[in-house]
């Protein structure tokens, strides 16, 4: 009995140590106040609670006394902490700082506010945005031929082009004062996975100039003359624009563009005038070929000292016309056979005025931080909206066929080898569907989370690789052969683009998820490290007034981490009950064990843990699964707890949560002082590794979704084109299930009746047959014909003449 009392009054104490606001003197007397209760009890000698009585005494007067903490405790880390960071780069600085915190800040402090994440508006299309979606859009999507526009053609058709231009395509991010459309990032999600789901080199023609390009940094950073010349110009598509910044010498590391612009007088329009000198060589830029105004991110540099002391500026954006002398621009890249209009530029001492730069001559040296801010958005919502409908796609097309196909007389989609890849499709495309509309509608809220968005496009473009590779074992000889009728080649090539672009997917997990992540989220790390740079005495009562709090903090998350997992999650909290309640409170604990970790690892590493690019990739794997997580729940919230939708958000929890805890497991098997990580996993995994993937039963139920009609399903792969046709590429495929769900019947019916189609008759005469004995009535045989050949044009794959490669 007295043990059951002792775990009590230990798990007691833990739950008061998860509470960061007590003071180090309060948890000093509960650990003294629990030795007494063992010595009073017999269960220690007086030797032994003496000892650990003048143990905790040493710890008061080490820790609480203000001058010997200060001596012995601050003073040391401080100068460590001094030492042992490296420079930070004022390129890694813009960087760190860019855009906001928000539900990543929650899930990275270890003790996430549940209800911060459901009273977050669900996403609603306006009135005007649901009529564009299905105006302008549709009508968009059925002009699209894919085959035409890739393998034929190398580009959108003039029609298609005019189309784009004339309907405001360019202008979705454009007030309405400049003539814009002035959308929701939710609707401009929405709007590219459409088109998405029709033609992808469509989808990124319109992506571009609504993302990272010269309309949204005029919007941000441009001169009320700027705004007003070039905006409605960029609105109406009178204005093609693009945007350069990659240099053959930079890729990744784009702060060290070799591009220059040198401040200078030259004559312009009959004057002398101030204004830069550039000279450039551009290459992947996308629009960059037809473009006729170019977004140039450059260094300034200022010999000549014409606008001050420094000579180094920084980088600077600015607007350059493409007819501009100097410049040479028009020739093509092709990216994997995809045909939208991406090619190189460059420029050879091309002068521009001064108030052709981004915000004019004031925003000299500010680019860098411009463009990192600005992606923090657009990054969020393009890439992201592609990968969400290329698995909407797949769930679709995938489901359909492995309902049409057959094998050993039964449709493929029932074998388990095959629902184990439809259940990876429909689980990872509910989940990244939840994940665009949490982060649009936190865009919509006016956050820039720039470390959320980064896990939206590195994690999702992830998971649509996995999605398009399942589907293509699917669909077998189906999906590799190419023509007009292959839906699938065209996305599977694709891939590698959308893991390249917009910060590659490799650098995104090592270095920026879980770096900027640390540094933006973490409530003392940013103070202790400007006060370990201050001199005197007030830099160490900063110091030390950051160090105390950082202690609590990293004292109140290991107690939660190990109180929640000594318990199994049960005394986590959860904001609603039901079946998904135990998800809510696995992520909080594990929220809790990210960021005692991240801490142990800032602590022991320091500046060693930004070499360290795989335990850094690790936590931003944890990180990331709990964000694609809690946006799955929040999903299944907005959309008012549908139950058809559970096996769905239970794959997707499942899923994500073993996720983390192998990335945790991950940390912990590699952190290099070994004595640390075994304490690290007693206090993560007291019990064990618990998780588990999605059980074949699960999975069973998931991938029967996708083959079956059903209200879930058609939830599931909203917001793609849809077309019923039987002309149409993948309309074929809703053509041939519609009739296969009415024949299914009748064919259930022969079969009791052990009537049984043989290879050596024709089809038609059987079923005439039938109908001569009564045993079918003619609509019934008509039916069965229909099926019989929608189903054969649904699977049938092209083929050309020999002279076709001729």
């Amino acid at each position: 009995m007295f043990w059951i009392f002792i775990a009590l009054l230990f798990l007691g104490m833990l739950f008061l140590l998860t509470r960061e606001k007590l003071s180090l003197r309060s948890w000093l007397a509960g650990f003294a106040l629990f030795d007494l209760v063992l010595l009073f009890n017999g269960e220690l000698s007086g030797a032994v609670v003496t000892v650990l009585m003048l143990m905790i005494i040493a710890l008061y007067v080490l820790f609480c006394v203000d001058d010997v903490r200060k001596k012995w405790i601050s003073l040391p880390l401080k100068a460590y902490i001094r030492r042992s960071l490296p420079p930070m780069s004022a390129t890694e600085k813009d960087a760190i700082e860019a855009g906001s915190v928000w539900w990543d800040a929650e899930l990275l402090q270890g003790n996430p506010d549940w209800r911060k994440l459901l009273d977050m508006p669900a996403p609603v299309l306006s009135a005007e945005e649901r009529l564009f979606l299905d105006g302008p859009v549709d009508e968009l999507c059925s002009m699209l031929d894919d085959w035409q526009i890739n393998h034929v053609e190398h580009d959108l058709s003039p029609e298609v082009w005019n189309f784009i231009k004339s309907n405001g395509f360019f202008a979705m991010i454009i007030p309405k004062a400049y003539g814009g459309l002035a959308f929701s990032a939710y609707a401009h999600s929405r709007v590219i996975q459409k088109i998405a789901s029709r033609s992808g080199a469509t989808a990124v023609t319109v992506m571009v100039p609504n993302s990272l390009g010269p309309a949204e940094l005029l919007i941000s950073y441009g001169t009320d003359d700027q705004k007003n010349h070039y905006l409605p110009r960029l609105a109406s598509g009178e204005e093609v624009p693009c945007f350069a910044l990659t240099n053959p010498d930079a890729g990744s590391d784009a702060g060290a563009i070799p591009d220059t612009g040198i401040v200078c007088k030259a004559e312009f329009e009959g004057e002398e005038t101030l204004g830069l000198l550039l000279n450039w060589e551009k290459r992947y830029i996308t629009l960059g070929p037809i473009a006729t105004l170019l977004g140039l991110a450059f260094r300034v540099y200022d010999p000549d000292h014409l606008l001050g002391l420094e000579e180094d500026l920084g980088i600077t954006c600015a607007l350059v016309p493409t007819s501009t002398a100097g410049i040479e621009i028009g020739r093509r890249h092709d990216p994997l056979n995809i045909a939208f209009q991406n090619g190189p530029n460059r420029g050879t001492n091309v002068f521009i005025p001064m108030h052709w730069v981004i915000g004019g001559q004031d925003m000299i040296g500010k680019g860098w931080r411009m463009l990192v801010e600005r992606l923090s958005i657009g990054r969020g919502v393009s890439l992201p909206s592609l990968s969400s409908a290329a698995g909407k796609m797949a769930s679709d097309s995938t489901g359909a066929y492995a309902r049409l196909r057959k094998q050993f007389n039964t449709p493929i989609g029932r074998f388990e080898g095959v629902e184990e890849a439809l259940a990876r499709i429909g689980g990872m495309t509910y989940m990244m569907d939840a994940t665009v509309r949490l982060t649009t509608s936190a865009l919509d809220a006016g956050e820039k989370p720039a470390v959320l968005t980064a896990i939206s496009k590195r994690y999702l473009t992830e998971c649509m690789r996995q999605v398009i590779n399942d589907a293509m074992d699917v669909h077998g000889g189906r999906g590799i052969c190419m023509g007009p009728s292959n839906y699938l080649g065209r996305t599977y090539q694709s891939i590698p683009v959308a893991i390249t672009v917009e910060g590659a997917n490799i650098l995104t997990r090592s270095l920026i998820v879980f770096g900027q992540g640390v540094m933006r989220c973490h409530p003392y790390l940013q103070d202790e490290i400007t006060a370990a740079d201050m001199d005197g005495d007030e830099g160490v009562a900063r110091f030390d007034q950051a160090l105390m709090g950082h202690f609590a903090y990293t004292i109140a998350n290991v107690s939660r981490a190990l109180l929640f997992g000594l318990s199994g999650s049960l005394l986590a909290p959860s904001p609603v009950d039901g079946e998904t309640s135990r998800y809510y409170k696995q992520i909080s604990r594990f929220s809790a064990a990210t960021s005692a970790m991240a801490d142990v690892a800032l602590l022991v590493l320091g500046g060693e843990l930004k070499r360290k690019e795989c335990i850094s990739g690790r936590f931003a794997d944890a990180l990331a699964y709990l964000y694609l997580s809690s946006a799955t729940l929040k999903r299944f919230e907005d959309d008012g707890r549908p139950e058809g939708d559970l096996p769905l958000v239970h794959w997707v929890c499942q899923y994500s949560l073993f996720q983390v805890q192998q990335a945790l497991e991950g940390v912990i098997r590699n952190f290099p002082v070994r004595l640390l990580a075994w304490k690290m996993r007693v206090w993560v995994f007291p019990l064990g590794c618990r998780c588990r993937l999605p059980d074949d039963h699960l999975q069973h139920r998931v991938a029967q979704m996708l083959i079956e009609p059903s209200v879930s399903r058609d939830r599931l792969v909203a917001g793609v084109y849809v077309s019923d046709s039987k002309d149409d590429v993948i309309g074929r495929l809703h053509h041939a299930m519609k009739i296969l769900m009415q024949v299914e019947p009748i064919e259930r019916k022969l079969r009791k009746q052990k009537q049984v189609y043989r290879s050596d008759q024709a089809y038609d005469a059987w079923l005439e047959i039938l109908v001569q004995e009564k045993v079918l009535n003619q609509q019934e045989a008509d039916l069965l014909s229909e099926s019989r050949e929608s189903v054969r044009q649904a699977i049938m794959v092209d083929d050309f003449p020999a002279d076709e490669w001729g």
